[in-house]
């Protein structure tokens, strides 16, 4: 069951703090609180519980603030709610009417919230704060005080009002504007480096589990156990895995060993269960892992006698069996384990297109996002800044129709004047640093918002962090927007010299501050 909540902002005179005073109100969280759109949230989120029956439920502030709150500071489920707890800001953010020592909810809870709220959901929500945001650095330019100068610059910043990432009024409707930087990634899991040794032998590991609590219900089902030395098995293992770099012979001989072992084992499971052993004693990850298993030794029997090392839906890992291998080709990691993330930059936001836990060539996202820039701004982008592999034949004729720039380099022959060749490699090398954009959306997310790994153990979970960290750094954009304000407009009242020179330094800082991070990971 779900009760609407009246999810108007208290002021923060307003919030009672028992130990006196008021709150800060360029406090962080007292910002992200007027950033959110809790109205909006609250329609996608009630329709998930029944009206009239059940439990009620947490408020949608609560659920939806405590996953942001964790993904902003990097916390754990149970550090999470210990942060709300201690934290009178944070409770401020979440609704509350003052300031309470109890813990707002249980940390098993978090589980829950993750689920309720999907990656379409948490798009739209970061394409809201996008749009308030903006609203809020244009109130906040509109703050800044006129200048009666004679000086023709003077105004001339106010009349663009940050066109560097809102679409002037006047704009024809037939001309392109702003530019689309797009890039796609890897979020690792958290795993460890799965080899074909190491699977097969917690595998096998697993199995002897299994056979153990089945041969537990019924004494006489003993006699089905296999008749192996688990001890020498896992010798076995060890003697190859130890070596720094073992031939390719032992490993291939360790896997073939393993793998009788492991075949013995499930044979050994299917006579249990045909002498009556039942799988609804045990435990539910036991007999979803047998399932895994069954695939993974299906799998490696045919790589052990197959000349490739490819196989379709490869499994990498046994409890998290959605984690496929994604070739990157980096010098650091050739292959990495985890979800592939498509990312597009529009006029300075970053915003996650597309999650997919297996590998798919990033160059077919470039016209849904290209559509998806013109259904926001109701034209195309004037330039469209991406990697060579989505420079193909298919995205050239789309951004030609279009009248579209993409960056890259031009077909045919250079040209014969050099003025022109200069030219077009001066604008090709700007294209490459406005892409460095995307990288910094990338290496921010990955050093601040624990995209470089992903702790959720379920595929839902991970996929609910990935989101949640795009509208974080979203949010943590607008923040940072806000304060360049604030501190030019302070300045202006405290030195009062000519405002003509404050448009310009604003004008710089904001045009830094739109670059999100020029540093390439």
């Amino acid at each position: 069951m779900y009760r609407k909540h009246q999810n108007g902002q208290l002021t923060i005179e307003e919030f009672h703090v028992p130990f006196g005073g008021t709150l800060d109100a360029d406090n962080r969280w007292v910002i992200f609180s007027s950033l959110m759109p809790w109205e909006e949230l609250e329609e996608t989120y009630a329709p998930q519980f029944s009206p009239t029956t059940g439990a009620p439920a947490k408020p949608v502030r609560l659920a939806f603030g405590a996953l942001f709150i964790r993904q902003r500071l990097g916390l754990t489920d149970e550090e999470t709610v210990e942060q709300i707890r201690e934290n009178a800001y944070m409770q401020f953010f979440l609704g509350f009417a003052g300031y309470s020592s109890k813990a707002p909810f249980d940390p098993s809870m978090m589980v829950h919230f993750r689920k309720r709220f999907t990656e379409k959901d948490l798009n739209r929500i970061n394409e809201l704060i996008a749009v308030r945001g903006k609203a809020l650095v244009l109130e906040a330019v509109a703050s800044l005080p006129d200048d009666d100068s004679d000086d023709p610059d003077t105004g001339s910043f106010e009349q663009i009002s940050l066109d560097d990432f809102v679409k002037p009024a006047d704009w024809p409707e037939d001309k392109n504007w702003g530019t689309l930087t797009i890039d796609a990634s890897c979020t690792p899991a958290d795993i460890t480096y799965p080899t074909d040794l190491k699977l097969l032998n917690e595998a096998r590991e697993s199995t002897e589990r299994i056979i153990d609590e089945l041969c537990s219900q019924n004494s006489k089902l003993c006699k089905y156990k296999p008749r192996y030395d688990r001890g020498r098995a896992r010798a076995a293992f060890l003697n190859v895995a130890k070596q720094k770099e073992p031939r390719r012979r032992k490993i291939k001989a360790a896997i073939r060993r393993q793998l009788e072992y492991l075949q013995r084992n499930l044979d050994a499971i299917d006579a249990l269960t045909a002498a009556g052993a039942s799988f609804s004693g045990l435990k539910t990850h036991w007999w979803q892992k047998l399932l895994v298993i069954s695939e993974l030794n299906r799998q490696q029997s045919i790589l052990l006698y197959a000349k490739t090392r490819s196989m379709p839906d490869r499994i990498v890992n046994l409890v998290q069996r959605y984690v496929r291998p994604i070739v990157r080709g980096k010098a650091r990691a050739a292959v990495e384990f985890g979800a592939k993330i498509s990312v597009s930059v529009r006029n300075g936001f970053a915003f996650l297109h597309r999650i997919s836990w297996d590998p798919y060539n990033e160059a077919e996202d470039l016209i849904p996002q290209a559509k998806k820039y013109k259904q926001e701004y109701g034209c195309y982008p004037e330039r469209i800044c991406a990697d060579r592999i989505y420079i193909n034949t298919k995205n050239r004729n789309f951004c030609t129709r279009n009248d579209i720039r993409l960056s890259g380099k031009r077909l045919g022959r250079p040209p014969k004047n050099p003025e022109i060749s200069a030219a077009h490699k001066q604008q090709l090398s700007a294209d490459q640093r406005r892409r460095n954009e995307v990288e910094g959306c990338f290496g921010s997310g990955k050093r601040k918002y624990s995209l470089d790994l992903v702790m959720a153990r379920l595929a839902k979970g991970a996929e609910n962090s990935i989101s949640m960290a795009f509208v974080v750094m979203c949010a943590e954009k607008i923040r940072r927007l806000l304060r360049l304000f604030f501190i030019t407009i302070f300045a202006w009242i405290y030195t009062c010299q000519r405002p003509v020179f404050l448009w310009k330094a604003l004008r710089d800082i904001l045009w830094l501050e739109t670059e999100e991070l020029l540093v390439t990971v």
